[in-house]
Order: C-alpha cells, then structure tokens, then sequence
C-alpha cells in the first residue's frame, strides 16, 4: 500500500514539461527530506534530486539536473517535482521517497524506512 500519492505524469510531447505531486495522507511530510527518483525500462533506478524538510536545500543529481526543479508545500504535506524540455530519455517510472531528514547530494531511500510513493509511468512521445 502507498504511503505518499504521487499525481501528474502520463504522456509528455518532446520539449514538454512535467509536472508531478507527491502527498503524504494522516502522517507528517514537513519532518522528511524528500526525494525523486525515476527507472527507465531495462535500466537501474536513477536519482534525480531531493529537498530538505523545510525546503531550504535541493540538490540534483544526475541526468536530469538543469532541467529539474524539486519543490514542497508543507502546509499542503505535499513535493513537488517539476522537469523540463522532456526528451524521449525522460520516460520511465517516477517515484517519490523519504530520504531521511537531510537532503544530501548522496541521498537514498533506505528500504527499511522510506515512505514510497505509488510510482508514476511517464512516456515521452509525439
């Protein structure tokens, strides 16, 4: 069962934008560092960035970073992540995840902890 609701994502046209939410429903988020991942078929998950608990810090990471603005809502209990000019390398599945409480440039979802979101599909195509 997820425990954040990740919504947005779907078909994307190359050069597009994507727009994507990230809640946490009857516990806190404002308490976590969050982080964004994406997996690509036949690839390894990819890290693409996280925020700290109050928003202060991101730090982006991979192939995404320059295109990539990670952002949250803690009024809301919500992050945000928001990617743009998609090429067709973009599409795969995106997910949300506690990363902790700090969001470091080496940041991970430890298996054992981490609150996961339920995994979005993103295609990039015309």
């Amino acid at each position: 069962q997820a425990q954040l609701v990740q919504s947005g994502g779907g078909l994307v046209h190359p050069g597009g934008s994507l727009s994507l939410s990230c809640a946490a429903s009857g516990w806190t988020l404002e308490y976590f560092a969050v982080g964004w991942f994406r997996q690509a078929p036949g690839k390894e998950r990819e890290r693409l960035g996280c925020i700290a608990p109050n928003g202060g810090t991101t730090h982006y990471v991979g192939s995404a970073k320059g295109r990539l603005t990670i952002s949250r809502d803690n009024a809301r209990n919500e992050a945000y992540l928001h990617l743009n000019n998609l090429t067709p390398d973009d599409a795969g599945v995106y997910t949300c995840a506690t990363v902790g409480v700090f969001c470091s440039p080496s940041f991970e979802a430890n298996p054992q902890t981490a609150y996961w979101g339920q995994g979005t599909q993103v295609t990039v195509s015309s």
